[in-house]
């Protein structure tokens, strides 16, 4: 049975909120459950380690959590967040705290490749 969940996020567009909650709740029930967890945001959805993006963002209409909430949620419950390279190149350098790691793509495919590693993409 695999111990890790590596959660990509490329697909998803980071302006629609709704579609934002059900990774991120993952990932948080995940690390709960002590899974090893990893969070990849590539793709338009780098957008989201960018400092000041998420806040502004709610999970749902009329208030409630902001999707950095939701991040931060999963953050405190123990998924790491990591950033591509070339997300960078995009959005600048200025990213949330949560973010502890750049990778590339080889390392994005080998963690997605591993026999231990469940991939869920959005």
């Amino acid at each position: 049975m695999a111990d890790k969940l590596l959660i990509i996020l490329m697909n998803t567009d980071p302006t629609n909120s709704s579609e934002l909650g059900t990774p991120f709740m993952q990932a948080s029930v995940a690390a709960a459950m002590e899974y090893d967890v990893e969070v990849i945001l590539t793709g338009r959805a780098g957008e989201l380690a960018k400092l000041g993006f998420a806040d502004k963002l709610r999970f749902t209409e009329g208030g409630g959590k902001t999707v950095y909430d939701l991040m931060r949620d999963a953050a405190e419950a123990g998924a790491r967040f990591k950033i591509c390279t070339s997300n960078l190149e995009l959005w600048g350098d200025e990213m949330i705290p949560e973010i502890c790691e750049t990778v590339g793509a080889a390392y994005i495919i080998s963690e997605a490749m591993d026999d231990g590693t469940v991939t869920f993409t959005y």
